[in-house]
């Protein structure tokens, strides 16, 4: 467990697979900060992670949010973590604290207060005088917290931590001694980390790219790696800008898999990416799904993603910056990290992609956390072999499930002519398919079942990604067919040729229901109260009680199966009032500079974002005239602007309440949570882009700039919505 003080009754640890209550499961960990996001809205987003098929909420509990001045720390309101902690239980979802007290986090100085940060010590290490300022800190955890220790799984110290395995130790035994347990305590363990031996659960994580690589930098193969399958965990490109502003040299000895001690877990799969303002990716869907699937194919006990939920900082000056000696400046405020739930609370399709794979680990995880990964004898050369088939199988030697990968960004893959697999269990028993050759197109994400039994029948194998397992007196298996691939199934000596649809076909003992692939977006799998399939393009969420609630931008369309009746029923959704969705006038109050620096300075080589001044100076500004309906809180009302330049903020008011860097995505702001009420005035500020500017943004915004001689600005669209909002029982 990594801990012996602490063991919790019902939950236990192998070096394969946690167990709960003596049955395996793979943990799906969201990262969300209670901290940037306001409490008026941690129910919503605690709901939303449910939904997405998140079963643990882990948190930064950042120093600088909660004691920016020596003397006095605060817990209350939107820092009140004890009430964070009881909302998260309440939804049903397990709970990890990140106590530091370093963090990163794209926070000033890491988390430290500038107080902590000067303060003459040796940080990070057994200093003495720092350990004192460490004490305190985890005193005032501790308290804010109190009794809730016992609802909390795990607790990570520090971050990033790479060559002081003994200070760990001595973090782990001061956070005890403040009264704070878990049965879990963890440590990130990318980079080489030296950690100490059986002191903290080894934490991995996984990106696709990242903000840390200079502007010119080609696509890493630290971030290639992550879209092939392999039994190596770690990742030598995470944090790789702090080891070297730090001057701290990772622990030597190439890349590690996990211990023998432990099972392969992560934290930190990148569930979006922040954006720098000299490097500005901008992940897709697809793209962030991707690595996720791999990382299952590879053997993950645990999928943890960084972040899940994007947020807002809680006040100016908060961020990771040049002025404050990080090699990236962050935007100020807005943290929406291109998350599957964004900074303004909506769903990114990132969200659908990787609800089917936690639909997946929770129907089949228990069986799942016991089959091992294997590796086939012909895999790729390296990270520029686009042609070799990328696929992996996890099984017992009885039944598996074959993970089959064809997407990569930047580099698009080819599809792959005429597969076939050869796959052998025990016993020497081999099984070939599918029945003919088969074409994998681009952006193949597959899991198929393999000698799966149900209901009596043996399904020896199907070209339709398992999705779930619905209970019933003929239990039904759900699967999704492929885009471009038929779907095809296989019982005993039969291979029935199956058409996509929303009706099961019988099969021995049970139902297979084959959904279209064009459906797989509008799938959500409620679990609380029996575990249930509903189609929906509308927003669903639900706590623990299994209540569904639907936010929908046209007329609520729900549908559930019933397994009784073997087909979908409508789900009644009443809606109190039409969503609307309107253009924005829009007025200039200043037009921009006619010529703006192509540079604003640098660090490290890095181009710097301009500074508050410059940026005043040389930026539009608009006037934003809302209807009267954007003011209703009621509406849940969005506010979406699609522009194109450098950097944009806005104001209400003349007070900045979020801010963007420009990566050619739209810019979705909740105007409730901004604080625009009646009467308020809302400004749109926004800073041209220089034609010859060396930040990198993604290739669609790249041509855009291309196309002007001198500096591009331009709003395209702006819009507000008012949603609305009801619940369902089922």
């Amino acid at each position: 467990m990594s801990n012996s003080e602490d063991v919790r009754d019902g939950i236990s640890l192998t070096n394969r697979y946690l167990t709960r209550d003596g049955v395996p499961v793979i943990p799906v960990s969201g990262e969300l900060h209670y901290s940037r996001v306001p409490r008026a809205r941690w129910a919503e987003r605690l709901r939303q992670m449910k939904a997405g098929g998140v079963t643990v909420v882990a948190s930064y509990v950042f120093w600088l949010h909660h004691a920016p001045t020596p003397g006095e720390t605060r817990f209350d309101g939107d820092l009140d973590v004890g009430a964070f902690v009881d909302l998260a239980v309440e939804t049903g979802l397990d709970v990890v604290l990140r106590i530091g007290p370093w963090c990163h986090g794209e926070t000033r100085n890491g988390g430290f207060p500038d107080w902590v940060q000067q303060a003459p010590v040796r940080h990070r290490t057994d200093d003495p005088a720092y350990l004192e300022l460490v004490a305190g800190w985890f005193a005032s955890i501790a308290a804010a917290v109190g009794s809730r220790f016992d609802r909390i799984i795990g607790i990570q110290i520090e971050n990033e931590l790479y060559d002081q395995p003994r200070h760990l130790v001595t973090l782990k035994r001061l956070a005890r001694e403040a009264g704070m347990s878990a049965p879990l305590w963890t440590a990130t363990a990318w980079g080489g980390a030296d950690l100490p031996a059986s002191e903290v659960l080894p934490l991995y994580g996984g990106y696709g790219d990242g903000f840390w690589v200079d502007a010119g930098a080609p696509w890493d193969p630290t971030f290639r790696d992550h879209y092939f399958f392999s039994h190596v965990w770690d990742d030598a490109g995470i944090g790789a800008d702090v080891r070297r502003a730090q001057a701290i040299a990772a622990a030597s000895g190439g890349p590690r898999t996990p211990s023998e001690e432990f099972p392969p877990a992560t934290c930190e799969l990148g569930g979006g990416m922040a954006t720098a303002y000299h490097r500005r990716p901008r992940p897709e869907a697809l793209d962030v799904a991707a690595i996720a699937h791999c990382k299952i194919g590879n053997g993950s006990a645990w999928q943890g993603y960084y972040m899940y939920a994007g947020g807002t900082n809680p006040g100016p000056d908060m961020h990771e910056s040049h002025a404050t000696g990080y090699p990236n400046d962050i935007a100020r405020l807005g943290y929406d990290f291109h998350a599957p739930i964004g900074e303004a609370g909506t769903l990114a399709p990132s969200h659908a992609e990787l609800r089917r794979q936690h639909a997946f680990l929770s129907a089949f995880g228990h069986v799942l956390a016991e089959m091992p990964s294997s590796l086939p004898d012909v895999r790729p050369a390296d990270v520029e072999d686009s042609e070799t088939l990328r696929w992996a199988l996890r099984s017992d030697g009885e039944s598996g499930f074959l993970f089959l990968s064809r997407h990569q960004p930047h580099f698009p893959l080819p599809a792959y002519r005429g597969a076939r697999f050869r796959v052998t269990l025990a016993a020497d028993r081999v099984i070939d398919f599918p029945a003919r050759p088969i074409d994998i197109p681009p952006g193949t994400l597959a899991r198929w079942p393999l000698n799966l039994t149900l209901g009596g029948a043996t399904i020896t194998w199907a070209t339709a990604s398992a999705l779930t397992l619905l209970p019933g007196d003929v239990p039904t298996l759900v699967l999704i067919a492929a885009p471009g691939i038929e779907p095809q199934i296989a019982v005993a000596d039969t291979v029935h040729d199956i058409t996509p649809g929303f009706e099961p076909l019988r099969l021995g003992g049970a139902d297979v229901l084959v959904l279209p692939a064009e459906a797989a977006g509008s799938v959500w799998v409620p679990e609380d109260g029996g575990r249930r399939l509903l189609l929906s393009d509308d927003e669903l969420q639900w706590d623990a009680s299994g209540t569904v609630t639907v936010k929908a931008v046209k007329t609520a369309d729900v549908r559930a199966y019933d397994p009784s009746l073997r087909a979908f029923r409508p789900v009644e959704a009443p809606q109190d009032s039409a969503p609307v969705t309107e253009r924005v006038t829009v007025e200039q109050l200043r037009p921009a500079a006619t010529t703006v620096p192509v540079s604003y300075g640098k660090h490290e080589g890095r181009p710097s974002a301009p500074s508050g001044d410059v940026f005043d100076e040389l930026a539009a500004v608009y006037r934003l005239r809302l209807p009267a309906f954007a003011a209703d809180p009621t509406r849940d009302p969005l506010l979406r602007v699609v522009w194109a330049g450098d950097v944009g903020e806005l104001r209400v008011d003349g007070r900045t309440v979020t801010d963007r860097y420009w990566d050619g995505s739209g810019w979705t702001v909740n105007l409730t949570d901004i604080g625009y009420r009646a009467g308020a005035q809302l400004t749109l500020h926004l800073l041209p882009l220089a034609a010859g500017s060396p930040v990198s943004v993604p290739q669609e915004a790249r041509t855009r700039l291309a196309a002007t001689d001198t500096q591009l600005l331009a709003i395209d669209t702006v819009e507000v919505t008012a949603r609305t909002i009801s619940t369902v029982t089922l």
